[in-house]
């Protein structure tokens, strides 16, 4: 998963560590200047947990996950398509036990549109929210719109933009360190590749991508060949840009509130009126350290049975190497209703990923976890703790 935060010692010391230790000119990622462009992320995760022995029968507890996000931007509006899949599987070890499941997934469209384009002022927004759930009587479904302000940048195109001139200038490629503006025309290449994708096809738009990048190099006058970087040059900067795993780097902030309502709730009732409030802000510190923190709060008018969501997602990622990311998070989420129990969640989390290929990484996570619903001996009263290691696998 995209994007999870757990602040310690020893993160603070990495972020100050990665704003100070660059040596060369290179600009930092949020120098990049957005033009049009979208990044895609998709992944399934999994792991499994079998024991035997000592007890009646083989329990097991098989967790699946997937993420999606496409996020479309544009100087005058911004689109962000999000979807979350999970389901379980387990049996416990005595012999009454049953074999149980569960699943849910949760998605939603959102459209800004920016009363002033390219702006990092007032803008307007509409979503749609759409969820089903095992054992449910209807599906979810939601429609919001209201006024926002801000703006959050993806500026991961620079990013790789600094890891291929990172490589051509250590093999000799390159001379020297280009200028700023040299930085921002390879990014802006760079942002565009579902455009090459789609003008010459998923086979063949790699080697146009890659040269129109290589043509944007050689205008810096620090190339080392006379007319083209060389078949070495092109190699690397085709294994950096297709092989290697970079992850998704924002910055900027941005609020937004609304009203609307529920088409349909999972227990059947619809008509009810909605009033939402988020913020997000983003923020990378040097090129190695990405921190995020986004929050909501959802209330659902419904007579004297009024529920309030407010949820919170704190992240900070860190690239010890080209295949190494250290990825932590507090979740925090706060569920109040008429009808049930107030239901507070906390889950802090930290993961080394260590990337097998572009598309799949091995992760081991460490967890604390607590679920406060104001239920006595039900197995959830005190916080739980454990190590997991588990794959994901990037479809996009």
């Amino acid at each position: 998963m995209k994007k999870r935060h757990m602040l310690s010692a020893m993160a603070l010391t990495l972020v100050a560590g990665s704003m100070g230790s660059t040596a060369s000119a290179e600009p930092s990622v949020t120098d990049y200047k957005e033009a049009t462009s979208s990044y895609e992320e998709a992944y399934i995760n999994g792991f499994m947990n079998l024991n035997g022995g000592n007890q009646d029968q083989t329990s097991y507890d098989v967790n699946f996950s997937a993420d999606y996000e496409r996020v479309f931007s544009s100087p005058d509006s911004n689109t962000k398509l999000e979807f979350y899949g999970n389901s379980e599987f387990s049996r416990g070890p005595n012999a009454g036990d049953d074999d149980t499941s569960y699943y849910d997934a949760l998605g939603s469209a959102t459209f800004d549109r920016y009363f002033q384009p390219g702006s990092n002022g007032a803008f307007w927004y509409g979503k749609l929210d759409l969820g089903v759930r095992k054992d449910m009587e209807n599906p979810f479904s939601q429609v919001t719109a209201g006024l926002g302000y801000g703006r959050v940048v993806n500026v991961t195109p620079m990013a790789r933009a600094i890891r291929v001139i990172q490589e051509l200038r250590k093999r000799g490629s390159l001379t020297g360190d280009p200028a700023d503006e040299i930085y921002q025309s390879v990014a802006e290449i760079i942002s565009k590749e579902d455009e090459y994708r789609s003008k010459y096809g998923s086979a063949d738009y790699e080697q146009y991508w890659i040269e129109d990048i290589e043509k944007a190099l050689m205008a810096s006058g620090m190339a080392k060949g006379s007319g083209s970087l060389g078949a070495g040059a092109i190699l690397k900067s085709y294994d950096v840009l297709v092989n290697e795993r970079i992850s998704t780097r924002k910055k900027g902030w941005l609020v937004r509130g609304g009203a609307g309502i529920v088409i349909s709730d999972y227990d059947g009732d619809a008509g009810d009126p909605v009033i939402e409030v988020g913020a997000e802000y983003h923020v990378p510190f040097g090129n190695k350290t990405q921190f995020s923190e986004e929050a909501s709060v959802g209330i659902v008018l419904d007579n004297n049975d009024d529920n309030y969501v407010f949820s919170n997602a704190m992240t900070l990622t860190y690239e010890f190497t080209d295949r190494v990311d250290w990825e932590n998070a507090w979740l925090f989420s706060y569920n109040e209703s008429e009808v049930s129990h107030d239901v507070t969640t906390n889950i802090l989390s930290s993961t080394f990923r260590y990337y097998l290929t572009n598309s799949l990484d091995l992760n081991l996570t460490a967890f604390l976890r607590n679920v406060e619903d104001n239920i006595d001996n039900n197995g959830n009263d005190e916080w739980d703790s454990g190590l997991q290691l588990g794959l994901q696998y990037r479809l996009k």
